[in-house]
């Protein structure tokens, strides 16, 4: 394990670069952006939309946004990138090593939330993906941050570009529940307008094409919140001239809790924007919403009203099962972990949290200085970090803090900040459980 300040060099300290210098930045907005004319995203495209957007964030209201990104280039490029993703399996299998034994680097990435202008500085410190390095972005891209539909669209365009080395898992803020509360649903209509409505509409539908977990060269799980447990099948009823049906529920007393395999995470159903917290899509909500403990064994995470909490045990057991040396999750900034003193502060953008033989629980979080918008006059002003696994074992993080870019463009919040300042807490579980009704348009019109 190694750690790096990317603001470091020797010891003499430098400031976070700002991204853009908005005085000298051309202006994008007579030119609408539009599909390369050969059909292909390349590297190049990329880092001028990433320009483009950095330029709107600074210069246009976000009414105007619809006339740099045309509803028709964004709907073309969030139907492309939905369209890879909803044939990627539930567990991606990330593979850096090539046939003549050399391997690329994996970068991890915690949450976002929106954050524009540090994503674009990570992206530059880290290097770009390419043939020499992998990303993993473990989810969070939208909410209580200003910029989540830009966010999620850049990230959109590499996965595009590269889709076999960029990897995009899903967060519990990629759900229906959480952006119509946390701001990204408010963001898209106050952007968009009368078009608001098909763009949210064909975020939510990406969303539910995330996967929801990945495995890094066999040694490595990553996904949002993390381990899960496994499911039991209740007695058949007796009906009759019914056929008998076995219905699969979740024990949520914690009574009879049991890990969870990664068979099961593969063939658990996905496709729900909501995943509830119990019932034939408990899985999917254990990954999203499950938080990391010192308390040995299961048990319901009563804090969230959804997930779990599991144990250093719990670790050692998925570890030593699979045979790999790390876990890596997010989904807990430092307002969460304010709470938490029995597990490390999120100051650096990440805490080691179980250290057991077969190997490590690490959370990573990567939105510095955050949340963007803060109802207490003094912030947590914490950095934010992403991991770098190199070959040829990749079970040795290298650790690289950052610090928020500044100056950030002055934008007014999505969200009431002040009256919604808890992490993701008191959930209102009622409207989450959807069951098995996953209708967008019926979701959007009401």
């Amino acid at each position: 394990m190694s750690e790096s300040n990317s603001h470091t060099n020797g010891d003499n300290p430098e400031p976070a670069p700002a991204t853009e210098d908005p005085t000298t930045a051309s202006d994008p907005s007579t030119t609408p952006l539009s599909w390369p004319e050969d059909g292909e995203l390349s590297r190049e495209w990329i880092r001028h939309f990433s320009s483009v957007l950095s330029w709107c964030s600074r210069h246009l209201p976000p009414s105007q946004l619809p006339s740099v990104l045309p509803p028709v280039f964004l709907q073309r490029l969030i139907l492309t990138a939905s369209n890879i993703l909803h044939r990627e399996p539930n567990l991606v299998r990330v593979d850096p090593l090539r046939g003549d034994g050399e391997g690329a680097s994996v970068v991890v990435v915690g949450d976002v939330h929106g954050q524009l202008h540090d994503v674009m500085f990570l992206l530059e410190d880290a290097g770009f993906p390419g043939e020499d390095r992998f990303f993993v972005f473990n989810g969070d891209y939208v909410d209580r941050g200003a910029w989540g539909l830009e966010t999620f669209v850049l990230l959109l365009a590499w996965k595009i570009h590269l889709p076999h080395r960029v990897f995009l898992l899903r967060g519990n803020h990629e759900s229906k529940y959480c952006t119509s509360i946390y701001g990204f649903e408010q963001e898209v209509m106050a952007k968009y307008g009368d078009q608001g409505p098909m763009v949210y509409r064909k975020c939510l539908r990406c969303f539910e094409g995330l996967p929801l977990a990945s495995i890094i060269a066999d040694r490595v799980y990553t996904a949002h919140g993390g381990l899960f447990r496994g499911v039991v099948a209740a007695p058949p009823k007796k009906h009759k001239g019914k056929k008998k049906s076995r219905k699969i529920v979740g024990d949520v007393s914690g009574g009879a809790m049991k890990l969870g395999s990664l068979d099961e995470l593969a063939r658990a159903r996905r496709t729900v924007l909501d995943p509830p917290w119990q019932g034939a899509n408990l899985i999917p909500g254990d990954v999203l919403w499950s938080d990391p403990s010192n308390k040995p064994g299961l048990s319901p995470n009563k804090e969230r009203g959804i997930g779990l909490l599991w144990g250093p045990d719990m670790t050692e057991e998925f570890l030593y099962q699979y045979q790999i040396k790390l876990i890596i999750r997010s989904h807990e900034g430092p307002d969460a972990r304010d709470k938490r003193h029995e597990l490390g502060g999120m100051d650096k953008g990440y805490t080691i949290d179980h250290v057991v033989a077969s190997g490590q629980l690490i959370t990573v979080f990567s939105a510095p200085d955050y949340p963007q918008f803060q109802a207490t006059e003094e912030r947590y002003n914490n950095q934010g970090a992403y991991i770098v696994l190199n070959p040829p074992d990749y079970s040795t993080p290298v650790f690289h803090s950052f610090e928020a870019a500044r100056p950030r463009p002055k934008v007014n919040p999505y969200y009431d900040f002040e009256q919604v300042i808890d992490s993701d807490e008191e959930l209102d579980l009622k409207s989450m459980d959807n069951g098995s009704s996953h209708d967008t348009n019926a979701s959007i019109s009401n």
